[in-house]
């Protein structure tokens, strides 16, 4: 049961589209897809600032699998040409506890809903026999709800919560090299938001093994980190790990 909740946790899938011309975009032979499923397997970390002090929450991925209540992630997207364009949505649903320093409370319970979406449009600026390059732009929506629960001990127990959502541009790279037929690896970055009050960036490293022309198994880290104001209180959101997956092309 705990190996079947551990593979919902997390699906995967990256992919890009481009139309070069209407001739292209007419021509379906020349559009080709991907779509990969995969296991995330992250250390989360949510902190908001309050008038009383910090509220920080963590979860380790081991006890995600005894605390998570639902995850998906997914991504789709098709590729043709040197244009690109990739959608990912992402969204977690869980709950834990964790000890807090000192007498005055006695544990921190943690509520914790997320989504984020990402959508990229990019551009092959680099290409060879064996390498890629590019160029992406787009935004990042983020909506949160997370309910913090201060358990009584030498102070009074209390509350805080936070029901917010807001969207960053973002820009970013990717490339991917070839080292032989069957393997490969594949580095994805982007940062965002751009201003003292909103923050967002995000690290993929995988390497792939092709098993043949139509599936893919990869193996890597991920970490993306959201750091964003609300009501002039500083609130993050963290999440870092390796990842396993597998890829099919269509």
């Amino acid at each position: 049961m705990v190996f079947k909740r551990a593979i919902t946790t997390a699906a995967w899938a990256v992919a890009t589209w481009i139309p070069m011309t209407t001739a292209a975009v007419a021509q379906q032979s020349d559009w080709s897809y991907e779509a990969t499923i995969y296991l995330f397997m992250p250390e989360t970390e949510v902190t908001q600032e309050t008038a009383r002090g910090t509220v920080d929450g963590t979860l380790s991925f081991s006890d995600a699998l005894k605390n998570l209540d639902l995850a998906f992630m997914g991504v789709f997207g098709a590729s043709n040409g040197r244009w690109s364009l990739l959608a990912d949505y992402n969204y977690v649903d869980v709950s834990f506890s964790n000890d807090t320093p000192g007498p005055a409370s006695s544990g921190l319970e943690t509520s914790l809903t997320t989504q984020f979406f990402s959508g990229y449009v990019g551009y092959r600026a680099y290409t060879t026999d064996t390498s890629y390059v590019d160029l992406v732009g787009g935004f990042r929506w983020f909506r949160t709800q997370t309910d913090f629960a201060v358990l009584p001990g030498a102070a009074p127990g209390r509350s805080v919560n936070v029901d917010e959502s807001w969207t960053d541009p973002v820009i970013g790279v990717r490339a991917r090299v070839a080292f032989n037929d069957r393997w490969s690896g594949t580095g994805f970055f982007d940062y965002g938001g751009f201003s003292s009050d909103s923050e967002t960036w995000q690290v993929l490293l995988t390497a792939d093994y092709e098993i043949n022309d139509r599936w893919v198994i990869r193996g890597g880290y991920r970490y993306i980190s959201f750091d964003h104001e609300i009501d002039g209180n500083d609130f993050t959101f963290d999440q870092s790990g390796p990842l396993i997956g597998a890829t099919y092309r269509f």
